[in-house]
């Protein structure tokens, strides 16, 4: 978000109802289906990590033995005791592991040369263990990433997954069934960008390895995000300053967006809900603005200034000065923002100042997505996802009052950070690294791998944009 001083006309009715009578065809055309809105899964509680094996049940042979989290409630990732492979079973998994390259991973991390021998020694307690200790390191690197968590700046999404594909109940069905191929393929990211990555890295050569490190650090980026995103979402790409409006798995949408720039004002990654459309918002702004760049003491000692920009302030108990822009054109956040509640306070809002989304580098926000044609956005939601009639729309986006439209329907949205995806118009592009986060990944992936501690989300401090100092 920033702070906007220009002044602008006020949005006529009859723009407004230009904009609502394009938004409703598309609203009416997709019907953005309620029941198909995908849930958030819930935060996961706080896992101490254990052993694979217990210790008194592990083969005497040394093994090094990766460590997992206890998780209630929901089925275990891992064995107390290895079930029993054939060794049919096992030579498919050696195979995959030969083959995984083609996933952006790296066969050495899974020890082949190790399963080979268990293998060859034949059926018995040294490939049970053998077999189930690598099937499960593949499997958490297809499911959750192989990029460890530290490396993985700014991303507080928490991928479901762990929860809703366990690996040990994956294993003993694909045991069962005698599919180990097909279980670990299951495991693979569903989204189109992921494929075509993977199709790029096949064709890109062995020895462009700048290249290649780039592909890979991006197709696992996908495996930090849920499998399966929804049916309907919202989806912000940061370094393409693109957002998109997918419903029934197709960009329906697409809006060009100004977010944080680089530094403390970088916009985070989150995976949230959206609850509601807020028409003529306020803005209460930071105190990062408020103290940092000195608004609060020219709006308390300039009141033309005030009424002219249309901000409010008072001071607490404790002495902070509190300034709220009142809605209305020329209010920071435009016209409409989405309510979409988070710890970060980020959200996608409006913005007067339309002319920056003509720039080619649009990171200069306070941290927070503004959207262009926002009002289109903020239609197709209210008579898609809210209930609204076009009368009713039209007439609370002239109110000049604050509204708060509910959803119905919780949707999605994704504020993520590719710095290799398919554009807008389908292409695969790169993009600039506009915040420096491609280098953790590509040392994380060039480094030897790390077993998995049980942790699914970072423990990087959270700082609202409205936090002193943020």
């Amino acid at each position: 978000m920033t702070m906007d001083s220009i002044v602008y006309r006020p949005l006529g009715k009859g723009l407004v109802t230009r904009m609502l009578g394009s938004a409703a065809l598309i609203a009416g055309a997709v019907a953005l289906p309620a029941n198909a809105l995908a849930q958030a899964a819930p935060a996961a509680a706080k896992s101490q990590p254990a052993p694979l094996f217990p210790t008194e049940q592990a083969p005497a042979a040394p093994v090094e033995l990766t460590s997992a989290p206890v998780i209630q409630e929901i089925p275990t990732d891992y064995f107390t005791v290895a079930p029993t492979w054939q060794v049919a079973q096992a030579e498919q998994l050696l195979g995959y592991i030969r083959a995984i390259g083609g996933e952006g991973l790296f066969a050495k991390d899974y020890r082949p040369d190790e399963l080979q021998a268990a293998i060859a020694a034949g059926p018995g307690a040294r490939l049970n263990e053998t077999a189930t200790r690598l099937f499960t390191w593949v499997a958490e690197d297809l499911r959750d990433g192989r990029t460890e968590m530290d490396s993985r700046h700014q991303w507080f999404v928490e991928d479901p997954d762990w929860k809703l594909r366990p690996i040990k109940p994956l294993l003993e069905e694909a045991l069962a069934s005698g599919q180990i191929v097909a279980a670990l393929d299951s495991l693979n990211p569903t989204h189109p960008d992921y494929a075509v990555l993977k199709q790029m890295l096949l064709e890109t050569s062995e020895g462009d390895k700048a290249s290649r490190a780039k592909i890979r650090a991006n197709m696992d980026r996908w495996r930090w995000l849920g499998r399966d995103l929804g049916k309907n979402y919202l989806l912000t790409n940061v370094p393409e300053y693109q957002l998109r409006l997918v419903v029934n798995n197709k960009v329906h949408t697409s809006f060009r967006t100004i977010v944080g720039k680089p530094g403390r004002t970088a916009t985070p990654q989150l995976a949230e809900k959206v609850e509601g459309v807020i028409f003529n918002p306020t803005w209460t702004v930071p105190q990062s603005i408020v103290v940092g760049e000195g608004l609060g003491a020219r709006v308390m000692g300039n009141p033309s200034y005030a009424r002219n920009n249309g901000y409010k302030a008072y001071k607490t108990e404790a002495g902070m000065t509190v300034v709220v822009q009142q809605p209305g054109p020329g209010n920071s956040l435009g016209l409409m923002k989405l309510d979409m509640p988070n710890p970060h306070a980020i959200f996608l809002h409006d913005t007067p100042s339309k002319s920056l989304f003509n720039n080619d580098n649009r990171a200069l926000s306070h941290g927070c997505i503004r959207t262009e044609n926002a009002m289109k956005l903020a239609m197709i939601m209210a008579k898609g996802l809210g209930g609204l009639s076009s009368e009713e729309a039209v007439e609370i986006a002239n109110s000049r009052e604050y509204t708060r439209v509910p959803l119905t329907k919780e949707l999605p949205v994704y504020i993520t950070y590719f710095t290799m995806a398919r554009d807008i118009d389908g292409q695969m592009r790169s993009f600039d690294d506009i915040y420096g986060r491609d280098e953790p990944v590509l040392a994380s992936m060039a480094a030897a791998r790390v077993p998995k501690t049980g942790q699914h989300k970072t423990d990087e401090p959270i700082v609202p944009i409205e936090a002193p100092g943020a």
